[in-house]
C-alpha cells in the first residue's frame, strides 16, 4: 500500500479541490444563462419574423 497522506495536506487538498470545483460550477453556469439568453433572443426574432409579436 501507498504512504498515506497527513491530514493538514489532506484538508489543504481538499480545500483546493472545493475552489475548483466551485470555479467550475460557476463557469458552467454562466454558459448555461448564456445559451438560455441566447435560445430566448432567437425565439424572439423568429416570432418577430413570423408576425406573432404582441398578439395575445
Amino acid at each position: 500500500m501507498g504512504a498515506q497522506i497527513p491530514e493538514p495536506d489532506q484538508i489543504k487538498q481538499f480545500k483546493e479541490f472545493l475552489g475548483t470545483d466551485n470555479k467550475l460550477t460557476e463557469i458552467c453556469f454562466l454558459i448555461s444563462m448564456r445559451l438560455q439568453e441566447y435560445h430566448i433572443q432567437q425565439n424572439e426574432a423568429l416570432a418577430a419574423k413570423a408576425g406573432l409579436t404582441g398578439q395575445p
